[in-house]
């Protein structure tokens, strides 16, 4: 396949790749570094891998900004698993934490929370419709909590803190689908997290970024997996890493190192959306898009058609001219259209000049 017959994939789960890293990716799969081996093959102690592993770690740092008072972790279990690992982590026998219910993943979170500690909501959508984010003066911060859980981008609602709000007590946030898309102020956080496969390189792998000073005060028993203390004393490599999805990560911070930084990404988040929104509010409401317009993601756009059998119809068509997995999530329908770090801005504008055709033909 050529770089000329890929379709533009905006996918919201797994994420589409730099074409350059895909093609190192495939000039390296049968020997990688002169090893006579692909890395999948490789063992997590070689030198080969040990490079791979250590680099990313470093570029992940030098792009994300991170202080040297955090820890980084490489982990297994994508995001899910810290629903469950952060209040582990982080929070002591009796203590609590606020979790801030924003739609799917802020109320996963917060569901397996409750099944580690004493956890409480902190806000969530009066109305139900979770098409906005709170204010900071909307979400409860009682005293004596030890973080506040925030999720900066619904990925199935396409809501999305403009920017994050701070309080007396640190945050925890979960960044999985805005990832590395804009800049992260450490100076209010205790814990970043996500998954790597919107922004970053394949699924399986979690990054998960905590301060030094939070990686034992919990005094639980933990099994060494599940406690970030193991995982941060060897450099994530106290087993088998996610080999694969951390040496595709690394070609993907390079690549990210060398457009520029995140100043770069976040520009480009901003044109990739400001187009795509231009197109749904110029069409006189035939495109509408439920969310409030101070809380748009820049990564997961949604929207809708007059009728659902438009909207199917829009789908397959889009499909059929090289424009795939558009079908909003099951649980609200519509149209979405995810925009991650390394889409190119050509595939927003090709989705565009197809919408505005297929509102010509049958608006």
């Amino acid at each position: 396949m050529t770089t000329s017959t890929r379709v533009h994939n905006f996918c919201a789960g797994p994420c589409t790749l730099p074409v350059s890293v895909l093609e190192e990716v495939r000039d390296e799969i049968l020997d990688f570094d002169g090893t006579g081996m692909s890395i999948i093959e490789a063992s997590h102690r070689a030198a080969a891998y040990d490079a791979v592993h250590m680099n990313a770690l470093a570029d992940f740092r030098s792009l994300a900004a991170v202080p040297d008072d955090f820890a980084i972790l490489f982990l297994q279990g994508g995001a899910s698993l810290q629903f469950a690992q952060v209040p582990m982590n982080l929070l002591a026998e009796g203590e609590t934490a606020g979790y801030v219910n924003t739609g799917t993943w802020g109320k996963k979170a917060l569901g397996d929370a409750k099944k580690i500690a004493d956890v409480y909501e902190a806000w969530t959508d009066p109305d139900g419709a979770f098409d906005r984010m709170p204010t900071a003066g909307e979400i409860e911060v009682r005293d004596g909590a030890r973080y506040v859980h925030l999720t900066s981008n619904e990925t199935i609602g396409g809501i999305r803190f403009t920017d994050l709000p701070s309080f007396d007590v640190p945050l925890v946030t979960d960044m999985s689908s805005d990832f590395l898309s804009r800049a992260i102020d450490w100076d209010t956080h205790d814990l970043v997290y996500g998954g790597a496969q919107k922004n970053l390189g394949p699924a399986g792998l979690a990054v998960v970024v905590v301060r030094r000073d939070r990686l034992s005060p919990h005094g639980r028993s933990l099994a060494s997996y599940l406690d970030y203390a193991s995982h941060e004393s060897n450099d994530s490599m106290s087993n088998t890493p996610p080999m694969f999805a951390i040496y595709v990560m690394g070609k993907v911070l390079r690549w990210m190192l060398a457009e520029g930084g995140l100043s770069a990404f976040e520009t480009r988040a901003a044109e990739r959306a400001s187009i795509l929104y231009g197109a749904i509010d110029n069409s006189d409401g035939w495109y509408r898009c439920p969310v409030d317009e101070a809380s748009r993601s820049q990564m997961n756009i949604v929207f809708h058609l007059p009728d659902k059998d438009l909207e199917k119809r829009f789908v397959a068509e889009a499909a059929e001219a090289g424009m795939v997995n558009l079908k909003g999530h099951r649980s609200v329908g519509g149209i979405r259209a995810s925009v991650y770090n390394a889409l190119p801005v050509d595939s927003v504008r090709t989705l565009v000049e197809f919408m505005d055709d297929f509102r010509s033909a049958n608006g």
